[in-house]
């Protein structure tokens, strides 16, 4: 018997479920002017232009990159036929006993009281999976039912007495969906269910844990920003889910764990979500900045689009969701799930038989007289994970992409031998696109041969083949096509990679940032660029391993490389990014406050407080701000005239609020309902009538 119950409010089913000199500045101070393009052009225009700036850098592909999740209930989990084709997928990372399971699952019986736990699917029948494929695993310990000593017992038989050396453990799974804010799918037998009392929990079981085996990495669960139950304030709390827990675990928790099921409509949608997951992870590292836990890794241990689940759209949105999220900064991006079986039958905009399945291999199950096909068969998004190998492996740097194409997408890693390769994903369903390719920061060699593989709609494997072209692609519909290309010879330098870089000293108009030097040769000097899409705009250079850069936008973040310069003028590859957050000014003659008050997911409350503390009254003021996120807008207000125009937000005073007294004399407070699809961070930069006010 097979038991299936809802995981979230509405996503999904589950079973129980990244000064210079004038030689430095030739083709002007950007890093991304120049391009490498065949010597004939096209004879026609593509549909989009897809950029790689080789010269700015995501961050590199960690061994725990591609995960998936595993799941007790699953029978065929450990066979050898799904150990060969995770293995052959590239899966680095695996997860277990499985979601909601791992708040009910008790490791030493093997057994989890409300739901089925199938033969063979014990720990140490998981682990042998784990060391066949190649892989690390990741435990959920039972906070729902299970205790801090049951957790270190765990850690015990599987570290000292078995060494299977399990570095990752998450302190339950999905908690904020306990019941405390209304939806209750999670497991949680604690008497407080309060964010508080998970914090506190957490802490012991940390302290537990790591009593046995210090070297162990214990998570806390939070909430994705922009996804409820993201800012929603319990009866009698002062804050959200995460604005409770980060301060308590700040320091004490070794990462954080998020899951990502964006909620859309129809497939189309679908696969424009991850564009949001970018501005949503930033918000939750915001979060974490402002907090004291700034640099805490972030694991996204479930991820699936649940649009049009076993068909070529979750897996154009699984390739793209993997590889934002990775660029984003995060350390394992898990795939829900291996196997979930059929949920409704529909028809997806290609036209294939969509079963409403969540895995990746076929259960072989029917609904009616409708059969998957025969059991462990890979659905789509099995060869969305096995293309991203094809992509990137660990230890290769992601880079910056840009399409221009809407129904485009890209995304460049410069691998470890000197190659770069590129991913391009065609969502359109019905018509092929026609790609042209710009390279900064690396110089094909145009002789040699194309390595590209594709993915097309209704294949059952990849496609390998090669081409003489690697400036202009045809994508075939609703693909998966990477292309490998060859460096020209002598273009790329000798030097490794700046080390290191992090932030030394910043404020709300300058920055430090220091680094180690590279090696492989002798650099002449040091030169950080600043990330602006695809282009690399250069702030500063330095012969040292450190530089302070001046004139900042204040209350901005931005994201800047270091790269180093050889004495042929050749550039290195780019440092791993750094961010950079400046601050609002220390002194002014203004002072303002902002609040977000509640939240319901995908809108919030905001309550301004306005202060003047310059020396001369104000009457008749203006405050003006942006939204950092696109999809932020308002919906209403109160004790105020507001108006917007895009992002740029301004209010007004109403008639009896219009005067500000001298020296803070007096207050002014207004609020307004805010809507927002993905992302709602707060605004950063408040002028009041065109001076930059103190943010508190």
């Amino acid at each position: 018997m097979r038991l299936v119950m809802s995981s979230s409010p509405s996503h999904r089913h589950r079973r129980l479920v990244a000064a210079a000199s004038a030689a430095a500045l030739t083709g002007a101070l950007l890093l991304g002017g120049a391009s490498a393009r065949a010597d004939a052009p096209p004879s026609a225009p593509a549909d989009a232009t897809v950029t790689v700036n080789a010269g700015e850098g995501l961050g590199t592909i960690p061994d725990t990159a591609y995960g998936l999740n595993s799941a007790v209930w699953d029978a065929q989990m450990n066979v050898p036929e799904v150990q060969d084709l995770v293995k052959a997928a590239g899966v680095g990372m695996l997860r277990y006993p499985g979601g909601s399971y791992g708040d009910i699952y008790h490791w030493q019986t093997n057994s989890a009281p409300g739901g089925y736990v199938a033969p063979g699917t014990d720990f140490d029948a998981f682990m042998g999976t784990v060391r066949k494929v190649g892989a690390q695993p990741i435990l959920i310990a039972n906070y729902g039912s299970g205790t801090p000593q049951e957790a270190a017992d765990w850690v015990r038989y599987a570290n000292i007495t078995q060494g299977y050396g399990v570095k990752y453990w998450e302190v339950g799974n999905e908690l904020y969906g306990n019941g405390h804010y209304g939806s209750g799918w999670e497991h949680d037998d604690h008497a407080d269910t309060s964010p508080a009392a998970y914090a506190g929990n957490v802490l012991q079981y940390v302290s537990a844990m790591k009593a046995v085996d210090p070297t162990v990495k214990v998570g806390a669960v939070l909430t994705m920003p922009g996804n409820w139950p993201d800012g929603v304030i319990g009866n009698g709390e002062s804050a959200d889910w995460n604005h409770t827990v980060i301060p308590l675990i700040a320091g004490k928790a070794d990462f954080v764990i998020v899951h990502w099921y964006p909620s859309s409509a129809d497939a189309a949608r679908m696969l424009g979500t991850p564009a949001q997951l970018t501005g949503e992870l930033a918000q939750l590292r915001d979060q974490l900045d402002d907090a004291g836990a700034g640099g805490t890794p972030i694991a996204l241990t479930e991820v699936n689009g649940g649009v049009d689940e076993d068909t070529q759209p979750n897996a154009l949105f699984g390739a793209d969701a993997y590889l934002t999220a990775l660029q984003s900064g995060v350390f394992t991006v898990d795939w829900w799930d291996t196997h979930n079986g059929p949920r409704q039958i529909s028809t997806a905009p290609d036209g294939a038989t969509d079963y409403g399945d969540w895995g990746v291999l076929s259960s072989g199950d029917c609904i009616g007289e409708v059969c998957e096909p025969p059991l462990n068969t890979p659905f789509p998004p099995y060869y969305a994970i096995a293309m991203l190998s094809r992509l990137g492996l660990p230890g290769d740097l992601m880079v910056a992409s840009g399409s221009t194409g809407a129904t485009v997408a890209a995304h460049a890693v410069r691998r470890a031998n000197g190659d770069l390769s590129v991913l391009l994903i065609n969502k359109d369903p019905a018509a092929a696109q026609t790609v042209d390719l710009r390279y900064t920061g690396f110089t094909p060699d145009l002789s040699a041969p194309v390595t590209v593989a594709t993915y097309r709609d209704g294949a059952h494997a990849i496609d390998t083949a090669t081409s003489a072209d690697g400036t202009r692609q045809t994508l075939p519909p609703y693909s998966l096509t990477t292309l490998t290309l060859h460096a020209e010879p002598g273009t790329a330098s000798a030097l490794s990679a700046p080390g290191a870089p992090r932030v030394t000293a910043v404020g709300d108009t300058t920055a430090t940032v220091s680094w180690t030097p590279s090696t492989g040769g002798a650099a002449t000097r040091y030169e950080i660029y600043r990330q602006l899409g695809t282009t690399g705009e250069l702030l500063a250079d330095s012969t040292g391993t450190s530089a302070t850069v001046r004139n900042l936008t204040p209350g901005t973040t931005s994201t800047w490389n270091i790269l180093a310069r050889d004495a042929d003028g050749r550039l290195s590859a780019p440092s791993d990014p750094v961010i950079v957050r400046t601050g609002t000014p220390a002194h002014s003659t203004c002072r303002v406050g902002y609040a977000t008050t509640a939240g319901w997911g995908n809108g919030f409350n905001a309550a301004v407080t306005v202060t003047n503390t310059g020396p001369t009254p104000i009457t008749g003021w203006t405050l003006a701000f942006d939204f950092p996120a696109a999809g932020e807008s308002v919906a209403g207000y109160w004790n105020a005239h507001v108006s917007e125009n895009g992002t740029h937000v301004v209010a007004t005073p109403v008639d009896w609020n219009a005067t500000l007294a001298a020296d803070g004399g007096n207050s002014v407070s207004f609020g307004f309902t805010g809507a927002n699809d993905g992302a709602a961070p707060p605004p950063t930069v408040f002028t009041l009538n065109g001076t930059v006010c103190t943010t508190t």
